[in-house]
């Protein structure tokens, strides 16, 4: 018989034992003009106590908004795997585009976005994901963040 154990830690909040950590991210991006000036920006948080483990503003040039939205999405899929490998990750976004390409619902035409999906993708290998399309009001923290990064021209974590 096998007796399995972990050399290394579990991640915080999460004992050695237990289910796998659910961690949240609430995704969304923008364009000034479409194209225009775009940003993603992305939240990550822990959904037993409500507190953010991570902001991201991810900068994208001049781009069309839907290039955006998937690049506030990987941004947040990104850290959130940083911070726990193990973890089930549920990714919640106002763009119905994003939702149901990702889910596979929705053929993707756009050669760019095609792209993008398939690296989403492989970032997602092997990580239990599931993605809700959530009314533009509800997605305030992670539009905040786009229209910040839209406004200073820049990436940026915290």
């Amino acid at each position: 018989m096998a007796v399995a154990f972990r050399v290394d830690p579990p991640a915080e909040g999460r004992p050695v034992d237990g289910p796998p950590r659910e961690l949240v991210i609430e995704a969304d991006g923008g364009s000034r003009g479409n194209p225009g000036v775009a940003a993603g920006g992305s939240v990550v948080l822990d959904p037993v106590t409500g507190k953010v483990l991570a902001e991201l503003g991810v900068y994208v040039g001049l781009t069309t908004n839907n290039v955006a939205e998937y690049s506030g999405m990987m941004a947040g899929v990104k850290r959130a795997i940083e911070l726990d490998p193990d973890a089930v990750l549920h990714v919640r976004l106002d763009s119905k585009l994003v939702v149901e390409q990702m889910s596979g619902r929705w053929k993707i035409k756009n050669a760019a976005l095609a792209e993008l999906a398939a690296e989403a993708r492989r970032i997602l290998s092997g990580t239990p994901v599931s993605f809700e399309w959530i009314p533009r009001e509800q997605n305030s923290r992670a539009d905040r963040l786009a229209n910040e990064s839209m406004d200073k021209r820049a990436s940026f974590s915290r």
